[in-house]
């Protein structure tokens, strides 16, 4: 009987052992992978988006027609025959591009432009640019300046301006000597903007620089 509770014991205690050891495994484990995520989300990784970029008005022709659809001369572009256009038609397209912006974590980004695609057609090239003006719009406003900076290659200086945009973009812009000296000491800029804004989504806008304001 001695002996039986002396095992009972040691089998008792050796249950408890274990599932100690597995307790702190786990434990690890979650610590390990509490770990890398905040070293993912830190590690400064590529941010992307995408943003209206731009809109123009071109003539083009119609071309055939298919059910309730028209090509669009000269690419052959399919789109809805609203307006009841008949082949041979002088027209007027919007066409509408859009931006994918990738951002380090130097806050540094590169685009890549999408193609043009048609939105919407129009009898009279007066009627497209109107409609068009409503989608690009030109403000003056105020914009943060992040620094100038000089830089110099084979004794040639270059004089640049570093803005920070609405979105938090950041763009470089080449200044002359007197706008360095002008601009070296302020926090502040005024500029011009064009606010591009998404036909689907009209409060969806990127402002891209367009000059300094006089």
């Amino acid at each position: 009987m001695i002996n039986v509770r002396k095992s009972k014991r040691r089998l008792g205690g050796s249950r408890f052992k274990l599932a100690t050891v597995l307790a702190l495994s786990l434990l690890a484990v979650l610590l390990l992978n509490a770990c890398g995520n905040e070293n993912s989300s830190e590690d400064g990784q590529d941010t992307t988006s995408r943003v209206p970029w731009d809109y123009r008005v071109i003539e083009g022709t119609v071309g055939d027609l298919t059910g309730s659809d028209m090509t669009i001369l000269p690419d052959n572009e399919l789109m809805p025959n609203d307006e009841n256009y008949a082949t041979g038609d002088k027209i007027w397209a919007l066409q509408y591009m859009d931006a994918e912006m990738t951002e380090d974590a130097d806050q540094r980004s590169s685009v890549n432009l999408s193609s043009w695609d048609t939105i919407k057609t129009f009898k009279t090239q007066e009627d497209a640019e109107k409609d068009m003006a409503n989608l690009k719009i030109m403000v003056t406003t105020e914009i943060d300046l992040v620094g100038v900076y000089k830089t110099q290659y084979k004794e040639k200086t270059r004089d640049f301006a570093i803005l920070e945009l609405p979105s938090g973009n950041r763009i470089k812009q080449p200044i002359d000597d007197a706008q360095y000296k002008e601009l070296e000491k302020k926090k502040k800029v005024s500029v011009e903007l064009e606010e591009i804004h998404d036909f689907a989504d009209y409060d969806t806008a990127y402002a891209k620089f367009r000059g300094w304001a006089s």
